[in-house]
């Protein structure tokens, strides 16, 4: 699941007749059938980046998306939150975080070892603790579309919802992105042997992220620094969804 795992994060319009070649060139001998029922069980499929993290509750409220066009040139306009998943000691946990797409800045996360509705709102109580955004931008997975989750976001009739299409893995690529940059740069890069080593390495991790890592998108300084008002910064991110997938960095 590792090998897919990697694969996958890299390449998200594979399926698993793609994946299944890919890792016989890392060596790794499997069939397409045991690469689909794997994939089944991670609940990943192409062009659809979520996995069980994302399911929808038909039950519960969900609401418009409010990006298109969208020029993006201050902090604390649009905030974008997302689930995925770490493997430590054989075992899936889950990641969620809160960027604010102008800085990057990752205004809080969580790891947990459920995808109880709980770990969710403390993040988002945590970031509401340091700023308060002009939209909160999610997909529409249970734990957002939740009474408690947004409870905690009507409390701030300033703050706009805002929900990805059903299906469409571009809407929050801002986060997509973070969360391909945080596999690649800290996940991919140990082997968790618990859940307590997981998150004490994650926590050192996006520290460095938001304080000492250096972003081309950001002209070279760290999310910190623009989220808290650098004024080296000038340039604005013109949201297009999807056409800026390809340029677009984190």
């Amino acid at each position: 699941m590792h090998a897919i795992d990697a694969i996958y994060t890299e390449f998200p319009y594979y399926g698993s007749p793609r994946i299944t070649p890919a890792l016989h060139r890392q060596g790794i001998p499997v069939n397409h059938k045991r690469v689909e029922r794997l994939m089944q069980l991670m609940g990943i499929q192409a062009l659809f980046p979520r996995p069980k993290t994302s399911q929808p509750n038909l039950a519960h409220p969900t609401y418009p998306y409010l990006l298109h066009g969208l020029i993006i040139c201050r902090p604390n306009q649009v905030w974008g939150t997302d689930i995925t998943y770490v493997r430590a000691n054989g075992q899936w946990f889950y990641l969620v975080a809160i960027l604010d797409w102008y800085a990057r800045y990752v205004m809080s996360w969580r790891l947990s070892r459920s995808l109880s509705v709980g770990f969710c709102v403390e993040t988002l109580e945590a970031a509401l603790a340091i700023g308060i955004p002009e939209i909160h931008n999610s997909d529409q997975g249970s734990q957002f579309t939740s009474a408690e989750y947004l409870a905690v976001l009507r409390r701030h009739p300033e703050i706009r919802i805002s929900m990805d299409g059903r299906g469409r893995c571009f809407d929050n690529i801002f986060t997509e992105r973070l969360w391909r940059t945080v596999k690649y740069e800290e996940v991919y890069l140990h082997d968790y042997r618990s859940y307590a080593e997981a998150e004490c390495s994650l926590r050192k991790y996006f520290h460095a992220y938001n304080h000492e890592r250096l972003h081309s998108a950001l002209n070279y300084q760290t999310p910190a620094e623009v989220y808290f008002g650098n004024k080296n910064f000038p340039e604005i991110v013109k949201v297009e969804i999807p056409s800026m997938l390809s340029t677009m960095t984190v």
